[in-house]
């Protein structure tokens, strides 16, 4: 028998109030036309503000016309003045009607050039927890078994099966615990690297609240960074060594040239043709920068977002 495990189906939309993104607080001037710091618009590959949907896809505002796949019903909700994006788990029993979105080709989106021999990139967005995460593992015979991972957001690998990323934030076990990370991987088919905040998960997306998260990624250099409302995090990398074998020629070291097969939210496989990772959140302002964002320039967008 199937049951509903999404938040919201038992707390009213009013309720979950939280801290909304300045723009969700913000006229829908503002929000239309001020939803990025201006000088960071040139680097904008794809941008979903959940305010200009068609049917079940939502319009790409950046500079790639990547639409994207709201999957299996998942629904816009009011929340503020705003819209948001709901994803979850609909049902705890074998199935395949996660709400996520989207999109997946198995020869590259050539859209997403940019991702293609990248050197950098930048993934953000507002999220607000509205239920229980991890969710039951639907794909296991287990009925105790919990999903190890949390999905956020993410761009896919030139090889993906629609779960191997090259840039993603997400909620992920490390260790005995679970972390807010940053995973990346520089060589389709490779080994990836983790930065981990330090703070545990819940502290740093509790329940109910808005919170913007970052993540950078420089395939060049190795480094990787995560920040919280505008601010750094402390974390640590969980790979030691060289696992996106930077050392040598030739440099600089960017990402296998192909153009990724898409981009996963709120779970993985966009295709649509299992479910993995599910979140239930709302979601909003996700970004998708074809370079690593400084710490200032993070800050310069979390504050020009909240006016």
């Amino acid at each position: 028998m199937r049951r509903l495990v999404i938040a919201l189906c038992c707390v009213t939309l009013a309720a979950l109030s939280g801290t909304v993104p300045a723009s969700a607080t913000a006229g829908a001037g503002h929000h239309r036309t001020g939803g990025v710091f201006p000088s960071l618009r040139r680097d904008l590959v794809a941008y979903y503000d959940f305010e200009h949907t068609r049917g079940a896809v939502e319009r790409d505002q950046g500079r790639s016309h990547t639409d994207i796949n709201l999957i299996n019903g998942a629904p816009l909700v009011r929340d503020g003045f705003r819209h948001a994006l709901q994803t979850g788990q609909v049902s705890t029993v074998t199935s395949n009607d996660d709400w996520k979105a989207g999109i997946y080709s198995a020869t590259g989106v050539p859209s997403l050039h940019a991702f293609n021999a990248a050197r950098e990139a930048t993934v953000m967005g507002w999220f607000k927890m509205t239920g229980t995460n991890p969710s039951p593992n639907t794909v296991t015979a287990d009925p105790n078994d919990m999903y190890n991972a949390v999905g956020l957001a993410g761009v896919l690998t030139g090889n993906s099966d629609g779960h191997a990323v090259r840039a993603l934030l997400e909620v992920i076990q490390v260790g005995d615990e679970l972390k807010v990370v940053a995973l990346g991987r520089r060589i389709d088919g490779g080994a990836s690297q983790t930065f981990a905040a330090s703070l545990p998960w819940q502290e740093v997306l509790p329940r109910n609240e808005w919170v913007n998260l970052a993540a950078t990624f420089n395939y060049d250099t190795g480094e990787m960074a995560l920040y919280r409302d505008g601010r750094p995090l402390d974390g640590f990398y969980t790979v030691t060594g060289d696992p996106w074998l930077l050392n040598g020629e030739p440099e600089p070291d960017v990402t296998t040239a192909s153009d990724p097969r898409g981009i996963k939210i709120g779970g993985s496989f966009p295709q649509n043709t299992v479910e993995r990772n599910p979140c239930n959140c709302r979601m909003d302002e996700l970004m998708f920068y074809d370079r690593a964002l400084s710490a200032k320039e993070v800050w310069r967008q979390y504050q020009w977002a909240r006016h």
